[in-house]
């Protein structure tokens, strides 16, 4: 049988997410890991590699998936196609419902608020359901552009770490996708004919990382290599694992 060009990308998005399990050590034996599944490609793209990851002996680790709607935003996945999906990976899926009302703190963002408030769900269902990791789908681009937002707006040197282990509670945040670039895993769910999300956030084109973003495209278009330098520089620094 030939190989096809979904075959081939997907050979190199499982190469990248196991070299960031072991650099990281983001995965060990008798992990219980929880993915947020937020029907994007990110997240469903995270799923399946997951999904195949767990079928494998070493490390022997076990993979579920939570959906959190939010009643008040307009921002909606099929949670038909959701559970359709995790269940063709073999994966339990857990649909959850959650509100956050704006109003009540003008000094964060309805994005800082919605994601706070999905957090907060995840977490809670994670303990009682005892996770002992929770994976989220964010990229190598989505850790970049943190990065520069935080040094262009908050005047530090810090982003969201592929290892993030927690002190007071017994759940570290997990990032596999951390060391794949976001046109890989775009052209994998085109590829893979991913359900697109029935409707977008309200917001995702009215915030700091949309410009961020940009400003990344611009410094890559006039240096191609800034996605390496900036990553080496979190590494250095130590920026990517916190215990």
């Amino acid at each position: 049988m030939a190989i096809t060009e979904r075959d081939k990308l997907q050979r190199k998005l499982v190469s990248r997410l196991n070299k960031a399990v072991y650099q990281f050590r983001l995965i060990n034996d008798g992990d219980k890991i929880l993915v947020g599944l937020s029907g994007g490609k990110d997240s469903l793209c995270l799923l399946e590699l997951l999904a195949m990851k767990s079928r494998i002996a070493h490390p022997a680790f076990s993979v579920g998936a939570i959906h959190v709607r939010m009643e008040n935003i307009s921002y909606e996945t099929s949670t038909e196609y959701l559970e359709r999906f995790a269940a063709s990976l073999g994966v339990p899926l857990h649909i959850a419902t959650a509100s956050f009302d704006a109003s009540t703190d003008k000094r964060k963002t309805p994005c800082f608020l919605c994601s706070w408030n999905r957090r907060k769900m995840m977490f809670n269902y994670a303990q009682a359901e005892g996770y002992n990791k929770i994976a989220l789908g964010h990229h190598q681009d989505d850790i970049l552009h943190t990065a520069l937002m935080n040094e262009l707006y908050q005047g530090s040197f810090s982003t969201m770490p592929a290892l993030l282990q927690f002190k007071k509670m017994p759940l570290a945040v997990i990032r596999p996708l951390c060391m794949i670039e976001e046109r890989n895993i775009a052209q994998y769910a085109a590829l893979s004919n991913y359900e697109k999300q029935i409707k977008l956030c309200p917001y995702e084109h009215d915030s700091r990382r949309t410009a961020i973003a940009n400003l990344f495209t611009t410094l890559e278009q006039n240096n191609p290599e800034v996605r390496f330098s900036l990553w080496n520089a979190l590494e250095k620094e130590g920026k990517l694992v916190e215990e």
